[in-house]
């Protein structure tokens, strides 16, 4: 095979690409980016129905971008006063969390999302999560935390109606979107630390 054969093969195959990532980004099938827009919608919603303030979605600088920043109360931050069976809330102790959203189809390989929370992942996180803090003092001296939410996203059937199941434990939570049927499968409060 000569040079001009081959390169015509290299222009064909990136044509062939092109035309399928096209085709894959049409209104039947979402592209990657809306189907975690749509996970991160339902874990929005989780959030508040928990009793947690959105403060920003899709927060971004140069560094990456933060899905979902949130405040509320958490359980572990209250405290023991007087004896032990009375438990009240340190004053103006809220919690800041920084939400990593994962939306993942069937058959991933990614053990759901979660392996795509590697290392250099988290650092981007915590980088980003410090410039954000630069830019929000008032939000400075509240703990904060590093959430991780799996959600799974899959088709709904043609003829089939989006079940929409009702919260059935803590971690559990599943809406239909779209052709989708999105469930949280898991969300893992403090999943890292630097």
């Amino acid at each position: 095979m000569c040079s001009r054969d081959s390169s015509e093969l290299n222009f064909t195959r990136k044509r062939d690409r092109s035309i399928a990532t096209a085709n894959s980004n049409s209104p039947q099938s979402p592209n990657t980016r809306a189907l975690g827009t749509l996970g991160e919608n339902l874990v929005a919603e989780w959030l508040q129905q928990q009793g947690w303030e959105i403060l920003h979605r899709q927060w971004h600088c140069r560094w990456g971008e933060i899905d979902i920043i949130a405040l509320g109360t958490d359980e572990e931050s209250k405290i023991n006063i007087g004896n032990e069976n009375s438990r009240f809330p340190i004053p103006d102790s809220q919690t800041l969390a920084f939400v990593e959203v994962k939306t993942r189809r069937p058959g991933n390989w990614d053990a759901g999302g979660m392996l795509a929370v590697s290392a250099a992942k988290q650092a981007k996180l915590w980088q980003t999560a410090e410039i954000f803090l630069s830019n929000r003092p008032d939000l400075a001296n509240n703990s904060c935390r590093f959430d991780v939410a799996l959600v799974r996203c899959e088709p709904l059937r043609q003829k089939a109606k989006p079940i929409l199941t009702p919260l059935t434990g803590e971690n559990s939570q599943s809406a239909a979107a779209e052709k989708y049927q999105l469930t949280l499968q898991e969300y893992i409060r403090s999943a890292f630390s630097n």
